[in-house]
């Protein structure tokens, strides 16, 4: 089984309803004031659909980014909630993949394993979960908190949060549900399996009242490039979402990736990696230019000092603009994303820009040149998926829903073209879009309780 010619994955990427960039909501093509407004959400995932990706990926965070003045002025902190958001979009569409953001530090498994369950079958097989641990401080005030769990203890957490979840979605057996209106009986007492669960952080008994979902369980995303995310995703994720960058960091990352699995009782096709791009296109390359110089133009100086202050986790504001900054970060003992830390490390390093360029480096997705025409685009995509450095794309983009329609209707017929990409959608689940297995019931998972 499966397809004769490997293809490319693609999930369409929603960071700020108004698009990857911190300042999408500026651009003269957004709009700005429809980001509660379900019509707005339902034009772009079925535009997505329409060019056959295989899921839509909606990011989230639990807070008001208010850690400066700018960011309140200046960015927007307003999105829906996901999974009001998904269960309503999964109503008009009918094959696109389903997938967001769900912390698993400010969650209980219970409700979540209810949730994305109910999803699951709402949308006949198409939800995701992109687990994260949440990253700031802002997030732990919210949930009785003043300061974020410490970075390797919210792995910790997470890898049990993932175990517990998967352990109810296993609560009833297939056919456990015999609803035979005649002899009254509902269900087979003995097809039902208590979790009986107790780790460091969490005891629960289940079962579940949400039957096993459609795709046995929702897919597996994590975007975590730590050392502790890469190992929370060798032993849990079936996609990876991963940093973009340059083309031979993206091969090592691969390989690394891949490479860990083994020893999780995995092998490398369980797991499917997309680097996160922006790509920019244009009919020709003077236009692709300008629509770039735009998206730069959007962030003002104020707001891109601050968002860099809070990548690094100190306020930069201080320091002279054109000169190198006069510090190199310690990624040891950070508290928010480490990987990301780690990616401006190392750009200081390599590069020793001026604050300034910093500055407009710390936001930017356009490094690896996918700035150009559709075939150009095409042509970097392809790069990257035959040399080993990618099983498909999570493609974000400058603004929507205009970002999007013009790689639906510009790029996407060029993959076709090329036969790296479906022209129409093969299976109805998202494990079908993906080429992924559907996991064995574990009888394991728990035990039968009289």
């Amino acid at each position: 089984m499966g397809k004769e010619k490997r293809q490319i994955a693609l999930g369409a990427m929603m960071f700020f309803p108004a698009g990857e960039h911190i300042s999408s909501w500026r651009h003269p093509g957004a709009d700005a004031g429809a980001l509660l407004d379900f019509d707005y959400y339902k034009r772009i995932v079925q535009k997505a659909e329409e060019g056959k990706f295989d899921m839509f990926f909606y990011a989230d965070e639990l807070y008001v980014w208010d850690r400066f003045e700018s960011s309140v002025k200046q960015a927007n902190s307003i999105r829906p909630e996901p999974f009001t958001l998904l269960s309503a979009l999964a109503a008009v569409t009918e094959r696109i993949g389903l997938a967001a953001t769900i912390s698993t530090t400010y969650n209980e498994p219970y409700h979540i394993a209810r949730k994305l369950g109910t999803l699951d079958h709402l949308s006949r097989g198409r939800a995701a979960w992109n687990i994260v641990t949440s990253q700031t401080d802002e997030e732990a005030r919210n949930f009785g908190q003043e300061k974020h769990l410490f970075h390797a203890v919210r792995y910790e957490r997470a890898k049990e949060f993932v175990e517990v979840t998967q352990g109810l979605w296993d609560s009833w057996e297939e056919d456990a549900l015999l609803l035979n209106k005649e002899s009254g009986q509902f269900a087979d007492p003995g097809k039902l399996r208590y979790l009986n669960y107790e780790g460091a952080h969490f005891k629960v008994r289940g079962p579940l009242n949400v039957t096993r979902p459609p795709q046995g369980y929702p897919v597996l995303i994590q975007a975590g490039a730590s050392e502790a995310g890469k190992e929370l995703a060798a032993a849990t994720a079936e996609v990876v979402f991963a940093p973009g960058g340059l083309l031979e960091d993206a091969k090592r990352l691969y390989v690394d990736l891949k490479g860990r699995l083994a020893k999780y009782g995995r092998n490398p096709d369980d797991l499917r990696i997309l680097p996160g791009v922006m790509p920019i296109v244009g009919r020709t390359e003077e236009e692709a230019n300008a629509k770039r110089a735009i998206v730069e133009e959007l962030t003002p100086l104020e707001l891109g000092l601050d968002l860099l202050s809070h990548y690094l986790g100190r306020d930069v504001s201080q320091f002279p603009l054109d000169e190198p900054l006069p510090y190199l970060p310690e990624v040891e003992g950070f508290n928010q994303s480490q990987s990301g830390l780690q990616r401006l490390r190392e750009l200081i390093e390599k590069e020793n820009p001026t604050l300034r360029q910093l500055v407009k480096r710390a936001k930017s997705t356009f490094v690896g040149g996918f700035v150009g025409t559709p075939v150009q685009i095409a042509d970097r995509l392809e790069e990257w998926f035959t040399s080993g450095a990618a099983d498909g794309f999570n493609i974000a983009f400058s603004h929507l829903p205009g970002g999007l329609e013009d790689f639906v209707d510009l790029v996407v017929p060029e993959l076709q073209r090329r036969g790296l990409f479906r022209t129409e959608y093969e299976g109805t689940t998202l494990r079908d879009h993906l080429g992924l297995g559907r996991p064995v019931y574990r009888e394991a998972a728990g035990s039968v309780q009289h």
